[in-house]
This record gives structure tokens, C-alpha cells and sequence, in this order.
């Protein structure tokens, strides 16, 4: 808690508007009632109003604070509905069509945001991944200047001798399967600038890989070393103060010892708070073992290079989890705009 409680201290002095669009998962209603009652803001759930009403009558949660919008009733489906057309009409959508399209809590929520009706959207605890992103990409889009979407799970480990005294930023884990050179120094870049923002610390960008600095020869290796000069290079053009090392293994990353022996004179090695993963595979994977075996709390996937702030929660997450990840959300909503400069001034369909 003492990652997320420093997130929350903050988003408490600044409170957000957070849509979840899966108000009928008892998971997000209680997270919704912990978000209302520690003084987060406003948490707005999407669905049946009568099954959400019983939900929290079996549950025993008071519903005091939270907006309950059915999208099907909703005043706004008409104008939303419009909206999505004009966006959708190159690719051959029809109004029906569109009006059918944004009665889905996703789509629905996806349109709240991009219309400042919401600072920030989490979903996914009983959705896939593809059907989470897939509104946010039609409707919320990339943010000016954004090349690269993906996504960041912040991990907080008991054992405060890893990261950031005890948090580590892991990336992608969420979106690109086979990241190419670019995209793996935006994602190295837009995660460094996230760790920033909430942790107030200089970044320490770690880009993996199963070789330290030639101890391999693959052209994988040689990808993550191109990524490394290229990210250093972006992070400098966006004023970033922020170190980037690669290709680096995960032990000389997160290791002392193994980092003195290997690479002394690295500013990163042995004390990396960012992880950059050369693919979704082994980012995917490494979150997991570390969220279960380790035991961390683990919030994400946190989006990075959307218009508006959201998130792609697991399905195996817990109320716990869903809040966490509500709350990092609010607070990037906070000054959204410097991280992506020019962010969120665009309404969808005009």
C-alpha cells in the first residue's frame, strides 16, 4: 500500500470522474464504493439499473455517491450514436448500425470519456482485452504526436530492494505482440514518462533481453540495442531526464550484485524501476509470475498513447486491484496534458 496509497493521497486533492462500464461485476461495484468512499470522486457505472440496484442490496453496498447510467435509457444515446457514425462512415458503418454499436457499455463509456463526460475509463474484469480496446482505439484514438499504443502494469512488491523501493514499471504487457524499433522506444519512453508522473523520481529504463550488452549475438538483441539509442534520443527531444539501458538481462537489471560484476559503471543496471520487454510474449508472462509467485500488487494494464486516460484491467483482478487501478487513472487524468501535450481537445465526429 505504500505505492498506491501515496496515489491516493493525491487523487483525493484533485478528484476524477471515473466510467467503468461493467457496473454489474461485483468486483467493480464494491471498487466503485471503496473509490466514492475514500474520496476519489465520482465512480459512474454502466448497466441495467435494476440488476445493479439488487447486486448491491445482495452485496450490501450502499450505492450513495454513484452515478448509475443504463446506455440504453441514457438521454445521450442519440447524440453518441450520431457521433460514432460520423467517425465509423469511411469504414461503412450505418446509423442502425452505430446505435447498436454504442448501447455496449464499452462503446458507451469509450464515448463518455472522449466527450469530457468521464476523466477516465476502467474495464476488463469480465471482458477481453480485444473487446476493451477495440471502442477506445474507434472512438478515443492516439494522442497528438503518439506513434505507439501500449500498455504498463505497475507492480508493488513487498521486497522494497527491487525498483523504486519496492515498484516496478513493466512494459508492454498488454497490446503489441512484436513490438518493432520504434514502437519499443515509445513504449521505453512513454512508460518512463508514466514512472515519472506518479513515482516523482528520475526514470531508470531497463530494455530487456536473454543477452547483457553483446553477450548474445540475435537479431533480437540487436533490435532491443537499437531501441535503447532510439529512446535515449526521443526521451531527449521530449525533455525527459530519465537513463536508459540495454540490452540488458533481467537479473543485471533488478540485481546489485550481478549488475556490479557485469556493468559498474551503469547508471540502470541493478537498479532498473522500469522494465521494457522485447515482446508480448515475455512481458505477458513475466507480470503474471510476478504478480502470483511474488505475491505483488499488481495495477494495469495502464494504457499509454491514448487521447484520454484509461486502463485494461484483468479479468483476475480483485476489488482491490480495479480501485488501485481507478485511482492511477484519476491521477494521470490530473495533468494528462503533459503527457501528451494537446491531449483531449478533440470531440469525437467533428
Amino acid at each position: 500500500m505504500r505505492f498506491i496509497g501515496s496515489i491516493i493521497e493525491k487523487l483525493q486533492r484533485h478528484p476524477k470522474r471515473i466510467v467503468f462500464p461493467e457496473g454489474t461485476e461485483p468486483r467493480v461495484l464494491q471498487a466503485a464504493r471503496q473509490f466514492h468512499s475514500l474520496r476519489l470522486g465520482a465512480p459512474i457505472l454502466l448497466g441495467d439499473r435494476s440488476r445493479i440496484k439488487q447486486l448491491a442490496e445482495e452485496l450490501n453496498i450502499s450505492l450513495e455517491g454513484i452515478r448509475i447510467i443504463n446506455p440504453v435509457e441514457s438521454e445521450d444515446l442519440d447524440n453518441f450514436a450520431r457521433r460514432f457514425a460520423a467517425l465509423r462512415r469511411s469504414r461503412g458503418l450505418k446509423p442502425p448500425e452505430a446505435r447498436q454499436a454504442i448501447v455496449q457499455p464499452n462503446y458507451f463509456g469509450a464515448m463518455m470519456l472522449a466527450m469530457h463526460q468521464a476523466d477516465g475509463l476502467v474495464s476488463g474484469t469480465s471482458h477481453t482485452t480485444g473487446s476493451v480496446l477495440r471502442p477506445l482505439f474507434q472512438i478515443i484514438k492516439m494522442a497528438p504526436h503518439a506513434k505507439t499504443a501500449s500498455s504498463c502494469q505497475i507492480m508493488e512488491l513487498e521486497d522494497t530492494q527491487f525498483g523504486e523501493n519496492g515498484v516496478l514499471f513493466m512494459a508492454d504487457c498488454g497490446v503489441i505482440p512484436e513490438p518493432s524499433v520504434e514502437q519499443l522506444a515509445d513504449i521505453a519512453v512513454s512508460t518512463a514518462q508514466l514512472a515519472r508522473q506518479l513515482l516523482g523520481v528520475r526514470p531508470r529504463v531497463a530494455l530487456l533481453s536473454f543477452s547483457t550488452r553483446g553477450s548474445a549475438m540475435h537479431p533480437t538483441v540487436g533490435r532491443v540495442q537499437a531501441a535503447t539509442a532510439l529512446a535515449q534520443r526521443k526521451a531527449e527531444e521530449k525533455n525527459l531526464e530519465a537513463d536508459f539501458d540495454g540490452e540488458l538481462q533481467v537479473d543485471a537489471a533488478l540485481v546489485k550484485e550481478i549488475a556490479a560484476r557485469k556493468l559498474p559503471e551503469s547508471k540502470v543496471a541493478g537498479a532498473a524501476n522500469v522494465l521494457i520487454f522485447p515482446d508480448l510474449n515475455s512481458g505477458n508472462i513475466a507480470s503474471k509470475l510476478v504478480r502470483h509467485i511474488a505475491r505483488a500488487n499488481a495495477y494495469g494494464q495502464i494504457l499509454l498513447g491514448m487521447d484520454r486516460p484509461s486502463a485494461d484491467v484483468s479479468r483476475g483482478s480483485n476489488a482491490h486491484d480495479i480501485l488501485g487501478v481507478a485511482a492511477i487513472v484519476g491521477v494521470q487524468a490530473i495533468e494528462y496534458s503533459k503527457l501528451y501535450p494537446g491531449a483531449g481537445t478533440k470531440l469525437p465526429g467533428e
